[in-house]
Parts: C-alpha cells; structure tokens; sequence
C-alpha cells in the first residue's frame, strides 16, 4: 500500500515528465484494441519508428529552439532542399561518405546564417525563419524543376532510410543483434539510473525508496526489453532507429552534461538574467540555429533515403510536424523547459497517431482534426501544469 502511494506521489510530482509516457501508452493500447493487435504486431512497430525519424530529429532540434524562445519555420523545406542536394551530389557519383559530411556541413551554415539574423542582426526569429522558409521553397523548385523527381539509386545511402543492422544469426526468428543492441541499452539505462541515484544521495537530494526505485528499473527495462523483441521479429532494429539514438545520446548528453546545455536552459528561462550573469546570449542563439540546421540536414537525409528520391514536395509542413512533436514531447512556449527524450517521445505520438488511424482507415481530414486537438491539449496541459508550480 506505501508502494503505491509512493508512485501516485510520484507521478504526481512529475506529470509533465510522465504524462506523455502515459499518453502514448494509451494510445498504443486503444489502437492495439481496435485493430485486433494488427497495430502491435512486429512490422508495424518498424515501420511506425521509420515513417518517424525524420521527425523525430528536427524535432530535437526545433525543441532546444524553443527553449531559447525562439521559433524555427525553414527547417521543413531546409530539409527538403538539402535532401534534393545529396540526391544530386550521388547522382554525379560523389561516394556516401562525402556526401554525409557535405550537406551536414551546408545545413550547419544554413543554420549559422539564420543564427547570425536573429542574434546579431537583431531580427524576429518569426521573420528570419520565414525568408528562410520561402527562400528554400523556391531551391527545392529550382534543382527539381527539370525532371520533378530525382531518383537515388545509391543501395548504401538507401538503407540509411529503408535498411536494416546486419543479422550476427537468428535464434527462433529472432535477430541476434538486434537482442543484443537491446540488452546493452538496457544495461546502459540500469547504469544510468543508479549512478544519478548515488549522485543525488551525495549531495543530500530527495530520492524514492528502494522499492520504488527498483519497480521503476524493472518497467522500463521491461519496456525496452519488449520493443526490442518486436523489433527482432520483424527485420531487426534499422538504421534510422539508430541515428535516432545517436541523436537522443549525443543531445541528452549536451543538455544535461555540459556547461552549453546549461547555458541554453538559463538563456531560455530569463535571457536577461542569463546575460547579466554572463552568458554569452548570442553566441548560444547562433549555436542553436546553427544546430537546429544540421538536424535539418540529417532529416533531409533520412526522408530522400526512405523515398529513395527527392521530390519537389519534399519538406511541406515538417516544420508544423516538428513543433508539433516538440509540444506534445513537453517543451514549455514560455521557454526554459524540455527535453530531448521528450521531444522524441512527442514525434513518436504523433506517428502513432497517424499510424493507427490509417490502419482504421480513419479520413485524412479527421486526422488533422484530432493531431490538432492532441496539439491543444499538450500546450493547455502545459499551462496548467506551469500555473500549478507558480
């Protein structure tokens, strides 16, 4: 019975942190139901992840964005344009791997020069953003127009989208390596969990009791531990699920680990006080844009490999996707909060979404009524959940 009373507490104290995991739970249960189990069944699950990662990465970076108080409108047809350039670059026979550190380097620029308008120069990020936005629409036009459609026949930066990590052996159907991926994530989580306990105990912070402490190892690990076996099932994790995780780890590790991500917090919760305290406020604004265009780049890859082609179309309303995902993940439009798992978390929501209703075969015009009603609620149980701390 204190167990219980312990996780009510819990959860109740950290609603904004949990509540999207709870969200999504619900509604990978509701959609199980109402398609039979079709909807949790091993390929689904893949193709769900896949069909996110290109959201799920500008979603990262549009959160930290947000969090500096700013917004981001180009990144959709960014992504779109600099897809349509390493389609075209592969076209002219330049290798994959020039190709990677070409766009990733153009979409770093890209963002560079949004950074410098808004930091520098003094501009709306609003205004920036939107040149930005019209500006890539006309490129992705003008390296299109000719044939509507450039086709990517390059097998290795393909599988990128739509490939998957190599089988060491199958054991009752099941990959391999892709078991032993997740159990080193498992391990990795553990590791994780337990050294942020003792850190705390150090410095005399309030931790749950051991019990509560263990239930909690023991349901994530069980969660990832599932997903894992759904996924060694089918094909075995992707590629795209990879980069995912690249992503999560290398930007969960510079938000909570290092004095930027810091910095980047305390210029988004009072960017005054942040520069009075000596806070270089420009120069983690051009960091951001300039980051926020390199998840752009990656994103573009990500969706012309999944395609294997960049269209003219490429890029339309990610951006609104991303920022979507970014909400309903738990980022704050006052600025100051969020995080990346969350951001993550929110793409995943909105695939899922997506994903069910087509199995339904729910109407395209409900769809967007109800991922804009699931949009509204985040941001009003933000609000609330900000009026209750204040």
């Amino acid at each position: 019975m204190n167990l219980l009373k312990e996780a009510k507490q819990v959860i109740k104290h950290n609603i904004r942190d949990y509540g999207m995991y709870i969200a999504l739970f619900v509604i990978m249960i509701t959609f199980s139901i109402l398609t039979d189990g079709l909807f949790m069944s091993s390929r689904n699950i893949s193709n769900l992840l896949d069909s996110a990662g290109y959201i799920a990465v500008l979603a990262v970076g549009v959160m930290l964005v947000i969090v500096i108080r700013h917004i981001d409108l180009s990144i959709g047809f960014l992504a779109g344009f600099l897809g349509a350039i390493s389609a075209i670059l592969l076209l002219n026979g330049i290798p994959v791997y020039i190709v990677f550190p070409i766009v990733l380097i153009l979409g770093i620029v890209a963002g560079s020069i949004t950074g410098f308008l808004v930091a520098k120069v003094g501009i709306p990020a609003f205004v920036a953003t939107l040149a930005g936005w019209l500006i890539y629409r006309g490129a992705i036009l003008s390296v299109t127009e000719r044939s509507g459609t450039i086709n990517v026949d390059n097998d290795v930066f393909n599988a990128i989208g739509n490939g998957y990590i190599p089988s060491i052996m199958e054991i009752g159907g099941l990959h391999l390596l892709s078991l032993l991926v997740g159990l080193v994530g498992i391990l990795l989580y553990i590791y994780s969990a337990i050294s942020n306990r003792r850190n705390k105990m150090k410095y005399n912070f309030e931790v749950v009791s051991k019990q509560m402490f263990i239930l909690q190892i023991a349901f994530v690990s069980t969660i990832i531990a599932y997903f894992t076996w759904l996924l060694a099932g089918y094909n075995g994790i992707s590629w795209t699920v990879v980069i995912i995780l690249l992503v999560v780890i290398v930007y969960h590790f510079v938000t909570t680990k290092t004095v930027i991500g810091r910095h980047i917090y305390a210029v988004g919760s009072n960017p005054e006080a942040a520069h009075l305290s000596g806070i270089n406020v420009s120069k983690i604004t051009f960091l951001v844009f300039g980051s926020m265009g390199m998840l752009s780049a990656l994103s573009g890859i990500l969706f012309t490999a999944r395609l294997q082609a960049a269209t003219t179309t490429a890029g339309t309303l990610f951006e609104l996707d991303a920022i979507a995902a970014a909400f309903v993940g738990g980022v704050s439009a006052a600025g100051g909060v969020g995080k990346v798992t969350g951001a993550v978390i929110g793409a995943i929501v909105m695939a899922t979404l997506t994903n069910g209703m087509n199995l339904m075969g729910v109407g395209i015009a409900p769809q967007y009524m109800i991922r804009g009603g699931v949009l509204a609620l985040a941001v009003i149980f933000d609000v609330m959940t900000r009026r209750q701390k204040a």
